[in-house]
């Protein structure tokens, strides 16, 4: 019998629910969680109250470790693999460290935000022979994967061309605006934090790699400039216990969500973090409203827009190609229905999917509707998928392939840092120029 494999997780902010969830529920019996690491004693208590209840273990609390003592966790917990769920520019610390230590890792996208880091992460692959896993839950939504489905399957041909519009609405994509995403530092800004899911989409549904990137992006919306411009007026610097916020639908109140309240709020004295600043308040240094050119290097082109302040959330996508075209719209969420308006602290994308539909269009014959799987869950259905294919001992064939590599992780954030650059200087970015991606492409084509 396959002994089961340890792990442990490295930050414990409300991302690394999902994982601490499946291991302590669906898969207890299948892998085993070990131990906590997080800068906050009081984050990783709330998880082991949480674990406790559900008897896991025996009900026993986990080990913790305040992240100063990552090196002792793996030294006494010994698990096999470290999953990393810290703020996005941390990443690849926890990732190198973990390798130089003996364990496999599994990360959160994006799985870093800067060309030397994603240096250090390559580097220590080819030092280790560790493997690192991104985890791309996109790839594993019903909808997404049928999309794949039907270029792989030559429904367009060869793509030429890809059209994809990304609409964040004012309760999930405001969020971005009240946590340390707001900072470009931190996150590498919505270029690289939220379209590292939509970029690598891409390059999975046509099996290709960025080769040349152009962007625009500015901050239109958020802000206390653009809130003055507009002739509004939200003096406070946070939401939580401020009777001036009572009416703001952009108010996020921490003491009315279970999670939010133990993970963030009741951790504040010690974190000094604030997990629900003003989104029109300072500093926020991201932008709200971004386009996107890519040339990719199979030759097909990317026209990309990202917006985080739309009434609805979801998406639109086409892929045009030599002997057809498909088109997906996806419905994640509209704000109306959620009844009060106020914001709820979620993302809509937690959920399954209001609306999706697929259209086919053959070049020279009679456009068909498509039918679309529903997936239970969240992110559409693709997180249990992912999270089969990522504890089960023996998870199902794959036959889309949607494992995704520290290859794959790079080439996703790279159009994302490409288009950084380009909206920094106002020039067209090749990629290769920040970082060797073709080559990269073209070692992982040899051994497969």
């Amino acid at each position: 019998m396959t002994q089961s494999k340890r792990y442990a997780i490295v930050g414990t902010g409300s991302r690394a629910g999902m994982y601490v969830d499946a291991l302590t529920t669906t898969y207890q019996d299948k892998a085993e969680l070990v131990a906590f690491c997080d800068l906050s004693q009081v984050r990783m208590d709330w998880y082991n109250q949480r674990i406790h209840e559900r008897g896991y273990r025996g009900g026993e609390p986990l080990p913790t470790f305040k992240a100063e003592y990552f090196d002792t966790m793996i030294a006494e917990a010994r698990p096999d693999v470290v999953i990393v769920t810290t703020m996005d520019s941390t990443h690849h610390t926890y990732i190198v460290r973990a390798m130089e230590l003996g364990c496999d890792v599994i990360t959160e996208k994006p799985m870093t935000t800067e060309v030397p880091k994603i240096r250090a992460i390559f580097d220590t692959i080819e030092r280790t022979g560790k493997s690192l896993r991104v985890t791309f839950n996109y790839r594993y939504t019903p909808a997404y994967t049928r999309f794949r489905e039907l270029v792989r399957d030559g429904v367009v041909g060869r793509p030429l061309s890809v059209d994809f519009s990304w609409l964040l609405d004012t309760s999930h994509g405001a969020d971005y605006f009240r946590r340390w995403h707001r900072e470009k530092q931190n996150s590498g800004g919505l270029m690289v934090h939220k379209a590292t899911h939509h970029f690598d989409l891409v390059n999975w549904w046509i099996d290709s790699y960025p080769r040349q990137v152009f962007a625009l992006g500015d901050l239109k919306f958020y802000g206390r400039a653009n809130a003055e411009e507009r002739g509004e007026s939200y003096p406070y610097t946070r939401y939580t216990g401020i009777p001036e916020a009572q009416g703001d639908p952009f108010a996020l109140k921490l003491d009315e969500n279970e999670a939010l309240r133990g993970l963030y709020l009741e951790a504040e004295q010690e974190s000094g973090y604030l997990r629900d600043r003003n989104v029109f308040g300072e500093p926020i240094t991201i932008e709200d409203t971004m386009s996107v050119v890519a040339r990719y290097q199979n030759g097909a082109q990317l026209s990309y827009h990202l917006l985080a302040y739309s009434p609805w959330e979801g998406l639109r996508v086409a892929i045009t190609g030599t002997r057809g075209r498909i088109e997906l719209e996806v419905v994640e969420n509209i704000n109306h229905l959620n009844g009060d308006g106020r914001a709820k602290g979620v993302g809509a994308s937690k959920g399954s999917f209001k609306q999706a539909t697929i259209r086919a269009y053959p070049m020279f014959g009679v456009p068909y509707e498509v039918e679309v799987p529903i997936g239970e869950g969240g992110h559409g259905g693709g997180d249990p998928v992912l999270l089969e294919q990522l504890f089960a001992p023996e998870p199902p064939f794959d036959p889309f392939k949607r494992a995704a590599s520290h290859i794959d992780g790079a080439a996703s954030i790279l159009t994302g840092i490409s288009a950084n650059e380009s909206m920094r200087t106002g020039t067209l970015v090749t990629v290769d120029d920040l970082f060797p991606l073709s080559t990269w492409k073209q070692k992982e084509a040899n051994t497969l």
